[in-house]
């Protein structure tokens, strides 16, 4: 392999085409952070303090997006880790040997994956107009229930789920409530969306700085009401400095920690403010310029756009190097992040013309 050959395959792929994505381009900021603190790991606080300081901040500055004044939780790898440690705390503080988790069907899969690896029931209920079905999500709970799901942004269509009336329902079976916020958290607080801790009981909460919050990847969260939820994940650590760990994994990415800080601090709450607006902006453009050619568009209550698009058309988009995804339901789906810019959907729209 020759040396340009080489320094080829070390280059990332660059964002001109995606439009599957969840995750973007970091700010610049949080991208010299992310490198200033790569030897870090804030899974040893003691020997890393200045990084375990960073992380003290960055759980403010989350409390701050989602209305939490003196939150607890840590940086987490993602949404996934954040979505099991939320199902691992219920099932830790509940007295049933037959814990069961009730979520909507437009649920993470990560839920899924908690189930099997925390080995309680998935009750996945239908939605309704892409929310959750209060009167389904009301008949799967029963004495066994430790944990009730809403989801703050939904994958597929950006839905937001009537979190209050969840979380009523999950504290009158004295079960847990927690809000899939992984998306949405960065966006939402610029809407008029119910969706936190100062708007209803949440218990815990997932949200993601590596997504709209143009933090480096991994920069997930997880957030608590009270440190005594965080409890019920600690285990002794008797050969590290600190005597004990709330956290999944025990290595984790310093970089990802300073990275978040750097992003919110240069963002929160004016640039992420006029980044929602310009992609809200975008994906309403986009959903127009599809609904005039005929298509039908899942209405983009937050940045994401879905419409039936044939498979076919889909594959020749992506021959023409356009990342694309599909919803479950065969939908193309188009995820306005900051990376995506109206000259790029412009661009877009002749190539679904030319075909």
């Amino acid at each position: 392999m020759s040396q340009a050959e080489a320094a080829h395959r070390m280059d990332p792929q660059d964002f001109e085409r995606v439009l599957s994505s969840m995750c973007t381009e970091p700010h610049p900021a949080a991208r010299q952070a992310a490198e200033r603190f790569l030897a870090t790991n804030p899974g040893d606080p003691e020997t890393y303090r200045t990084v375990a300081d960073l992380e003290r901040e960055a759980v403010s500055l989350l409390g701050d997006l989602t209305g939490l004044a003196d939150p607890a939780g840590y940086v987490a790898s993602g949404g996934t880790e954040a979505n099991l440690q939320a199902v691992r705390i219920a099932r830790n503080r509940a007295a049933t040997d037959d814990p069961n988790v009730v979520v909507p069907e437009s649920a993470h899969f990560s839920f899924t994956k908690a189930a099997d690896v925390m080995d309680v029931e998935l009750r996945t209920v239908p939605t309704s107009d892409y929310r959750a079905d209060l009167d389904a999500v009301d008949a799967a709970i029963d004495d066994d229930t430790v944990l009730v799901v809403g989801v703050a942004g939904t994958t597929e269509y950006g839905r937001v789920d009537p979190i209050p009336a969840l979380a009523d329902l999950a504290h009158d079976a004295d079960a847990l409530c927690h809000v899939d916020a992984a998306f949405g958290g960065f966006v939402l607080p610029f809407t008029d969306h119910e969706w936190h801790f100062g708007h209803a009981g949440v218990d815990t909460m997932t949200v993601d700085p590596h997504k709209m919050g143009q933090a480096a990847i991994p920069a997930g969260g997880l957030l608590a009401r009270s440190d005594s939820l965080l409890d019920e994940l600690a285990i002794d650590t008797p050969y590290l400095e600190s005597t004990s760990q709330v956290t999944l994994t025990g290595t984790r990415s310093g970089a990802g920690v300073a990275s978040a800080v750097a992003a919110m601090e240069q963002l929160w709450p004016d640039g992420y403010r006029e980044q929602y607006r310009r992609s809200q902006r975008n994906a309403e453009w986009l959903a127009g310029q599809l609904r005039e050619r005929d298509y039908d568009v899942v209405d983009p209550e937050l940045p994401i756009v879905a419409a039936d698009v044939s498979g076919t058309m889909v594959d020749v988009l992506r021959d023409r190097g356009w990342r694309l995804a599909r919803t479950g339901e065969g939908e193309m789906r188009v995820v306005c992040m900051p990376h995506v810019t109206r000259s790029t959907l412009r661009s877009f729209v002749a190539d679904l013309d030319w075909y």
